[in-house]
């Protein structure tokens, strides 16, 4: 995304060592599903015994339990026996080839990329209470002024959670960046108001929107989010330039409902899975890819503010099948 953000085209080539690097961390955030469900997975396409429909049975349950989801397994399932019978696989581990091609091709079904070259740009970052939006944003921030040298601001547009400003305000002195807040309880129009005047008097280069995330109050949550929307409009018409939903990978298939709620309520652009490193059960990559239909942009790998990657979805899924 940092390279669609300022012009370079998401599909520009990284170097070697940044490659290496993403890879890393990519490694690092599915070590516990790696040893959990999907190395059972790999293991039972290790050997050159003939396919089975015992095989495949087992196949859809372990992906079940690594929280890949029922429609999404069957999905998967279903087109990695047709892609054998087309290519007239018969053995256990010939089939793993056709089994990781069709899981990065869920992944890569609507990961398009856009070449994107606006100053500021407006990124909103949305999802429920909890699920890690502030350490994100703060991770965000942290990548773009010291891995690629650009301006950012930061807007405190959750004025409703007790603390969220503060917390913000936390991370924005961690990543040295400043942040535009008014407390607690203040009109999160206003803020964003404030921000995005603030961003076009200096000219920064991006200007990311924390936002409240209170499910439990759903239409009201629709009509801020909407309201937040139509104050960057009246000085920004194209923006938000991206909306980005934020999945916590540890809350499985109810993190699916959540996002969709979202959906309903914003127009979703794209999609950042945090906690995958707390997780044996990153089958819900492939879930929220199928279901919530928007790119997944980044992984979380970890605490730290350096602990972020791009998703690569080859690198995702052979990181799921290393040895």
């Amino acid at each position: 995304m940092f390279r669609r953000l300022f012009g370079k085209g998401q599909d520009a080539p990284r170097t070697e060592e940044e490659a290496q690097e993403e890879e890393q961390k990519i490694d690092q955030a599915t070590e516990k599903t790696r040893r959990g469900f999907f190395g059972q997975i790999a293991e039972l396409f290790s050997t050159g015994e003939p396919i089975t429909d015992e095989l495949w049975d087992d196949l859809e349950a372990l992906l079940i339990q690594g929280d890949v989801g029922i429609e999404t397994t069957q999905y998967l399932v279903n087109r990695t026996i047709d892609r054998c019978n087309r290519n007239g696989v018969k053995r256990a581990d010939e089939a793993r080839e056709m089994l990781i091609a069709e899981m990065v091709s869920v992944l890569t079904e609507n990961a398009e990329p856009r070449r994107i070259n606006t100053r500021p740009y407006v990124l909103m970052v949305v999802g429920v209470n909890g699920v890690g939006k502030t350490t994100l944003i703060a991770k965000l921030a942290h990548r773009y002024k010291v891995q690629f040298g650009k301006s950012v601001m930061l807007a405190a547009a959750d004025t409703f959670r007790a603390a969220a400003t503060e917390q913000l305000e936390t991370w924005a002195e961690r990543a040295g960046v400043p942040v535009i807040a008014r407390g607690q309880g203040s009109d999160a129009g206003a803020v964003v108001h404030d921000a995005v005047g603030a961003a076009l008097e200096q000219d920064v280069d991006l200007l990311i929107i924390d936002t409240a995330g209170r499910l439990h109050v759903k239409a009201n949550l629709m009509r801020e989010l909407e309201k937040i929307r139509n104050v960057i409009r009246r000085r920004i018409p194209e923006g938000p330039h991206e909306v980005l939903l934020v999945i916590d990978a540890t809350t499985g298939q109810n993190g699916i409902l959540q996002g969709k709620s979202f959906m309903e309520a914003v127009n979703v652009t794209d999609v950042a899975i945090t906690k995958m490193d707390g997780t044996a059960k990153g089958g819900i990559a492939f879930a929220v890819a199928q279901d919530i239909e928007q790119p997944i942009r980044y992984i979380g790998t970890g605490e730290k503010i350096t602990d972020l990657a791009m998703f690569d979805s080859e690198a995702f899924v052979d990181s799921l099948f290393a040895r």
